[in-house]
């Protein structure tokens, strides 16, 4: 069936099951958890979950959804981060295969998750992201269910409110500019200046003296820094997506892993393009990458262009992404959020 990735409160799903990230003992912890049994009845879910006892790190557990618009509740108890500890991936991606393995014996068509253990559990939101992606996709290849993956708890619904009136006016001045001139055939640059006469006509000087002190202030070179880059520039010209990608991360002193994770792009895949010069990804997953990568749109359409894509001013997805870019958000969650609310497919699910 489907991933979808939507900002919501998880306790408001009306599906057949929600996740809560749990603790190993029955208590009720921070963050979600509290919110799961606030909304599901604090008293009640908390003797069902005593009379479950203790579960292991990694490991999970259903009960009823009680008052809540789900149905049901999986208790994934989430890995505390502990940097350089291995076992702490396995353990994350074990509450997403238990969970899912519960929801296959309980006959739930339709699940929501929150991002488990990048809360009060400390784990890194886009490495977490990353891997919740891996598992949810790895079991939708092989199961039919409705997946939800819930990324803003209570209380964070509007965090991407702070986007909307600039984001809807960028979308404006280029998708739907392109889309009326695509419909009508009509170019801004084709139609015939017009003056606007102010009281009296402009002589020619006027008109000059005008367009003049509307000019843009002249730009202030640095000789010798322009030209080292120019050269830096005309060594790469031949270098592949592949290539051009692993000079632009060594070059901005950056780690493969935090621009894959940043990217939420799988590690296998990345090794794919690291390792064979030729690989030409996806249009979306070269996206994903010139976010992972930092990069801004010169560079994004430079990079994009290696593999044979460009960005199009027709493409509302591509208008979306060159405004991250351009404004140096380089946010591949709530990105992938704005294509969803834009009525767009997202880009990591």
């Amino acid at each position: 069936m489907s991933l979808k990735i939507i900002r919501n409160d998880i306790t408001k799903m009306a599906v057949d099951a929600i996740v809560n990230t749990a603790n190993e003992e029955p208590m009720v912890g921070d963050g979600c958890d509290t919110a799961v049994y606030n909304a599901a009845g604090r008293e009640n879910l908390l003797a069902i979950r005593k009379q479950i006892g203790h579960i292991d790190e990694g490991d999970a557990a259903i009960t009823p959804g009680l008052a809540l618009p789900a149905k049901h509740i999986i208790h994934a108890v989430s890995p505390f981060y502990k940097e350089g500890d291995d076992r702490v991936e396995g353990k994350l991606r074990n509450c997403y295969k238990k969970s899912f393995k519960l929801a296959l014996e309980n006959d739930i068509r339709s699940i929501a998750f929150p991002l488990i253990s990048t809360g009060s559990f400390g784990y890194p939101k886009e490495e977490g992201m990353r891997i919740a992606i891996d598992e949810i996709n790895a079991f939708l290849m092989n199961h039919d269910m409705e997946v939800y993956l819930v990324v803003f708890g209570a209380g964070m619904t509007d965090l991407g409110r702070r986007f909307d009136p600039d984001l809807e006016s960028y979308i404006d001045e280029r998708y739907v500019a392109q889309r009326v001139e695509e419909e009508y055939k009509y170019s801004p640059e084709s139609a015939k200046p017009e003056i606007i006469r102010l009281g009296s006509a402009l002589s020619a000087d006027d008109t000059i003296l005008s367009c003049m002190s509307c000019a843009p202030e002249p730009a202030v070179f640095d000789e010798e820094k322009d030209s080292q880059s120019l050269d830096e520039h005309l060594k790469h010209l031949s270098d592949t997506f592949s290539e051009y990608l692993m000079y632009l991360i060594e070059s901005r002193g950056m780690k493969n892993a935090d621009v894959y994770n940043r990217a939420i792009v799988n590690k296998k895949v990345f090794s794919k393009i690291k390792n064979d010069p030729g690989y030409k990804p996806s249009k979306l997953t070269a996206m994903c990458l010139c976010v992972g990568a930092m990069l801004n749109l010169d560079q994004s359409r430079d990079l994009l262009a290696r593999a044979g894509y460009a960005l199009s001013p027709a493409d509302k997805t591509d208008v979306i992404f060159s405004y991250f870019i351009e404004k140096g958000i380089y946010d591949m969650i709530e990105l992938d959020i704005q294509l969803e609310e834009h009525g767009e497919k997202c880009i990591i699910s």
